[in-house]
């Protein structure tokens, strides 16, 4: 049987047959709502960055199943526009904006970050949360470009990646390589500098946040899930089915908590 490899420049081939599911869809699968590096800290920290009103136009770029659209609306009845490339994680994000009732202020659209189908400066704040990591280098500049283009002047933009705390270069390709394993899914993370450097080079003013990672902390999980919540996730991870996958994950995040950071930014156009 032939197989085929997708590469990516810098980071590890997976093979497109044993290609496990992605690390975010299968934590989403035992039931973590938040799938952010820094969790619910971080996330607060970058909307703090902005006064929303009814008036604010927001863009959520990389959606998934509206966690952060529907907590915004709740509290400040702006409008906003989820977009997203999975047409599963948009059906989630239409289920949760209709349980709570939000359809009137939330929409949600099928798009790709590359090429974001809206108008030069259609939005006062772009959010894009844990998929910047996702792209390649190259790729990552154009996403920029796109959230820089949608912006009016003087809007926002609010990100949530993750960083390395790597000693040089040959440390970082290790690190890169080493998650890309654990999650299933070809990632890029950068280290703080490059993460400043790349925000500035699409002409952004940069604030930064760093922090160590919650994503299968313990402490993390019950702060970002709530008791209950956190104790879903663990019984879920410990199911036949899923617990080679779960400690696989786990042990790589827990040996390597301080190689990884989550980093917020939130960038001024």
């Amino acid at each position: 049987m032939k197989t085929t490899f997708i590469y990516i420049e810098g980071v590890i081939p997976v093979t497109e047959e044993k290609r496990p599911e992605p690390g975010h869809e299968f934590l989403a699968r035992l039931g973590k709502t938040r799938l952010r590096p820094g969790g619910r800290e971080a996330t607060e920290w970058l909307l703090s960055h902005v006064d929303f009103t009814a008036d604010t136009r927001v863009l959520e770029v990389a959606c998934n199943m509206g966690t952060t659209m529907v907590a915004l609306a709740e509290l400040h009845g702006c409008r906003i526009t989820g977009l997203d490339m999975n047409p599963k994680a948009l059906e989630k994000a239409r289920a949760n904006i209709e349980k709570h009732g939000l359809q009137d202020v939330i929409d949600v659209v099928e798009g790709n970050a590359l090429a974001l189908p809206f108008p030069d400066a259609s939005f006062d704040v772009v959010i894009n949360e844990a998929m910047l990591t996702m792209l390649p280098r190259e790729k990552k500049s154009v996403a920029l470009g796109e959230y820089f283009r949608v912006l009016r002047p003087g809007g926002i933009l609010l990100t949530h990646d993750v960083a390395l705390r790597a000693r040089d270069e040959e440390h970082a390709a290790e690190l890169r390589a080493g998650i890309s394993r654990a999650i299933g899914v070809n990632v890029d993370p950068l280290t703080k500098d490059m993460w400043t450097g790349l925000f500035e080079k699409a002409g952004f003013a940069p604030e930064v946040q760093t922090g160590d990672m919650t994503l299968l902390d313990p402490a993390g999980l019950v702060r970002d899930e709530g008791f209950d919540g956190a104790m879903k996730i663990i019984r879920n991870g410990l199911r036949l089915e899923n617990i080679d996958r779960f400690r696989k994950m786990f042990n790589f995040f827990f040996d390597h908590n301080k190689e990884f950071s989550y980093i917020a930014v939130a960038s001024k156009k």
